[in-house]
């Protein structure tokens, strides 16, 4: 194996570039020194040995009779050296010395050489992390500069600066740093990693990789809002009825959330539970103050009124405005805290009061029940089921117990016997199928019914109810004669 084989490939262990990537950057470089040597690299033609462990140049001339241009024609006599069967108006590929070329030449190539692998470099680089953007990585302390900290990350450098950082951290040389990739930019030297902890992904993704729960879709984040370094406040929802969504992200005796609060060096951290009803999740998103009554004063602005106790009214607002600004951003409402003696002062039954009765009325006009119609709407059934039922084409109920009935559904790749077993028995405690025979022979009944009512016979003196068999009236004996009209 040649020097340059084994340069080729040390330089592609080196850089983490291809062979092809490496020998196109070579190949560009004889041409640019060609090209400074012959005017043109039009006619260059570089060759590659299959182990590449040797490299060819060559001239390609077209053979004329009289030579206008030397660097790209050659006379036929001189051409016949070379071969003997060529003839005018043919393309001969002469062989070139690279040592011929001029030094300027050389230094050209050089140049464009170093270029060519820094570009490439970079352009995997960027690559490689572009996709990695949102997600968390782990580097180490390298150096300060004008309070933006450096971080080696192995093969590139990550910024974290000082507008990302959090206000209760302080690094020291070589300390392990987890950060969330929230830019990558290009450098001389190749890219830069723009690093954040103080974004909310970030304790989001945090939380995430120390509860089970959520990766296994039971337990699903729903929104998350921060004040770097004081507080987070986490909204949280669970996929399963009996899963408490908040007691998972706590974990047993609060070891789960402990581990997030470690690596956000003690900031605090409200877990809470998402509800969509306003009232309840606006309670929820004041904790961990005591909230006695929210009132919608504006359902289209989203303009609320939470109403505390005196002693809760200064934990409800928090340091500064704290609390009820981060609850505003969770719930995406605007929330006015009023103790109990200041909302006595107010009118507040303008708005729940009416809204109240309307939806009063309107639950008067709903049905009784929700009508359930495929799979997915059963109350806690495993949406990851659900799903794959869905993609087989037997999410409608009466489909899926067809399909339990013919065997299609065991058939469905990902669905077992439990599976279809437990959403049997949801569907046995939750779906009232009606027989449609039945349903039409109640109205038939139900008809003739009405029609007899309609057509029955009273007592002309005391009004009760009479057959035609009857001679008497059984209330009041009176005697009375039928005649056909």
């Amino acid at each position: 194996m040649s020097e340059m084989a084994d340069a080729i490939r040390a330089l592609a262990a080196e850089k983490g570039l291809s062979e092809d990537s490496i020998r196109q950057t070579v190949e560009n470089t004889i041409k640019a020194a060609y090209k400074k040597t012959f005017g043109t690299s039009d006619n260059c033609i570089v060759k590659f040995a299959d182990d590449m462990s040797d490299v060819t140049v060559y001239s390609r001339k077209t053979i004329v009779d009289g030579v206008y241009d030397p660097s790209q024609e050659i006379e036929l006599e001189e051409a016949l050296k070379l071969s003997s069967e060529c003839e005018i108006g043919d393309e001969i590929d002469i062989l070139v010395d690279p040592h011929d070329f001029e030094r300027s030449a050389v230094t050209t190539g050089k140049q464009m050489a170093h270029q060519g692998f820094n570009e490439r470099y970079k352009d995997n680089l960027y690559n490689e992390y572009k996709d990695k953007v949102g997600q968390i990585i782990i580097g180490y302390y390298q150096r300060e500069r004008n309070g933006n900290i450096f971080v080696d990350l192995g093969k590139v450098e990550g910024m974290l600066p000082v507008k990302f950082q959090s206000p209760r951290e302080t690094y020291s040389k070589n300390d392990r740093i987890k950060a969330l990739i929230v830019d990558i930019k290009k450098t001389n030297t190749g890219i830069q990693v723009i690093l954040s902890r103080s974004d909310p992904k970030f304790v989001q993704d945090t939380i995430e990789n120390e509860v089970p729960e959520i990766s296994e879709g039971i337990v699903s984040v729903y929104k998350v809002v921060r004040e770097a370094g004081y507080r987070s406040k986490i909204a949280v929802y669970s996929n399963k009825l009996d899963v408490d969504p908040v007691g998972a992200c706590v974990g047993p005796k609060g070891v789960r959330i402990q581990a997030v609060i470690r690596e956000l060096e003690g900031e605090k951290i409200d877990i809470l539970k998402y509800d969509e009803d306003p009232h309840v999740f606006i309670k929820n998103a004041l904790s961990p103050a005591e909230v006695t009554q929210v009132v919608i004063r504006d359902a289209e602005k989203k303009e609320a009124l939470a109403i505390v106790p005196e002693s809760s009214f200064s934990l409800a607002i928090g340091k500064q405005g704290q609390n009820v600004r981060l609850a505003n951003r969770l719930c995406d409402w605007l929330i006015d805290v009023k103790t109990e003696e200041q909302a006595a002062e107010l009118d507040l039954t303008e708005s729940d009061t009416r809204k109240a009765a309307e939806s009063l009325f309107n639950d008067a006009a709903d049905d009784s029940y929700e009508e359930v119609s495929t799979v997915s709407q059963l109350p806690g059934v495993d949406q990851k089921i659900a799903a794959l039922l869905k993609d087989a084409g037997i999410d409608d109920i009466e489909k899926f117990m067809a399909a339990v009935e013919d065997g299609s559904a065991i058939k469905v790749q990902g669905v077992n016997a439990d599976d279809i077993e437990a959403i049997n028995k949801i569907i046995s405690e939750n779906v009232e199928f009606e027989d449609e025979e039945e349903k039409t022979e109640d109205a038939v009944v139900e008809s003739s019914e009405e029609t007899q009512e309609e057509e029955g016979y009273f007592c002309p003196e005391c009004g009760e109810r009479i057959t035609l068999d009857m001679t008497h009236c059984p209330k009041c004996g009176a005697e009375f004669v039928f005649e056909e009209e």
